[in-house]
């Protein structure tokens, strides 16, 4: 029996094999957002639901604002006030000025008449005392333009900001926007900030996978991965790696590497469970070996059974890469012409004969 050649299944060079690492996560938005209103209230208007698809600038939802509505409406009166303020100022100094104008011509000819004795010092005097309060009263009168036109800057800067405020009792889509989650109802009382929606970027949904730490280190960004999502096994979604984060989990020792899709499937679900095979390399062309046929396992190194001239030899020898089928890539120590045996079976001696089985080579 032992003198009979052994049948021994063997190992063919495989071309353009892709090597890869594979990540175990879930379907996660980047861009998350919780919003709410900036003031407090109670709603009266909801326009969104779950699911719902909304564009930048979108109405969601409205406060009771009948309040702050009065309050814009009072600084849009107090403008108003400033400026009919302000045309009473301007009209005050025309008038001052006026007067100034017509005291001066007056003081003008007592003093002229004073010279030639033809009115008393007493007269000249007043005329003189005249100009003066009339001058006084121009630059009291311009003072009050001033002060008008400050008090017009405070009414619109009131009414700007009441405005403002007008506009916080309406929530608006801060971005194009899916709602994945509705927190508050209609007549809810809300405090300010109380989140009212949760809303994704349906553009920045990826998968974010989770690596095992001892093979984290050959995956860079912009490298090709594909994505299996649980709810469809069958299909693999292209994807590269977006982003590999810089801190790592250090119960589990991973790392966490997110994969963009190429194109977003048209149904995504936050939080279902996604694989990642993600491509580190393409060997040109690899001889491969399972593991269960390598003894000796251990600094890249390893021991396998060849087939050389019909005999059966060991030979130690080198070891590249490993797939994630669990075969090891052999970059040296086999002979030219040697095959590499790829299942272990008892009867395996070093010197026996062996023959390849048909149809047995992978």
């Amino acid at each position: 029996m032992f003198l009979r050649p052994i049948e021994v299944q063997v190992a063919s060079t495989e071309q353009d094999v892709p090597v890869r690492v594979f990540g175990l996560g879930t379907v996660e938005a980047r861009v998350t957002s919780r919003i709410g209103f900036k003031v407090s209230g109670v709603v009266v208007d909801l326009r969104a639901d779950v699911g719902d698809r909304v564009a930048k600038g979108a109405i969601l939802a409205r406060l009771d604002d009948r309040e702050q509505s009065a309050q814009v409406a009072r600084a849009n009166a107090m403008v108003e006030q400033a400026e009919a303020n302000l045309q009473r100022a301007t009209a005050s100094v025309e008038k001052a000025q006026a007067n100034y104008a017509n005291a001066k011509s007056i003081n003008e000819r007592r003093q002229a008449l004073l010279l030639s004795n033809n009115t008393s010092i007493e007269a000249a005097q007043t005329a003189r005392a005249a100009q003066g309060t009339a001058l006084a009263d121009v630059s009291l009168a311009q003072s009050d333009v001033l002060v008008a036109k400050a008090n017009i800057g405070d009414a619109k800067a009131q009414q700007r900001l009441q405005s403002t405020i007008l506009d916080f009792y309406t929530l608006a889509a801060p971005y194009d926007a899916t709602v994945t989650a509705r927190l508050k109802e209609l007549g809810s009382a809300l405090g300010a900030s109380d989140p009212v929606f949760t809303l994704i970027d349906p553009k920045t949904v990826w998968a974010l996978a989770y690596v095992d730490e001892s093979k984290a280190g050959e995956i860079t960004v912009g490298e090709p991965a594909e994505i299996v999502l649980r709810s469809q096994p069958g299909k693999r979604i292209a994807g590269h790696v977006a982003r590999i984060q810089p801190e790592s989990d250090r119960v589990n020792e991973e790392r966490r590497v997110e994969i963009a899709f190429d194109t977003l499937p048209a149904e995504l679900y936050l939080g279902e469970q996604a694989e990642a095979h993600i491509t580190t390399v393409r060997l040109p062309q690899a001889l491969l070996a399972p593991e269960a046929a390598i003894t000796g396992l251990g600094n890249n190194q390893g021991t396998v059974w060849t087939v050389e001239d019909g005999y059966l030899k060991q030979r130690s020898v080198r070891l590249g890469h490993r797939l994630l089928d669990g075969r090891f890539e052999i970059t040296g120590g086999v002979p030219e012409h040697a095959l590499v045996v790829t299942t272990l079976r008892s009867g395996l001696r070093v010197g026996r004969a062996a023959k390849v089985a048909e149809g047995a080579s992978r």
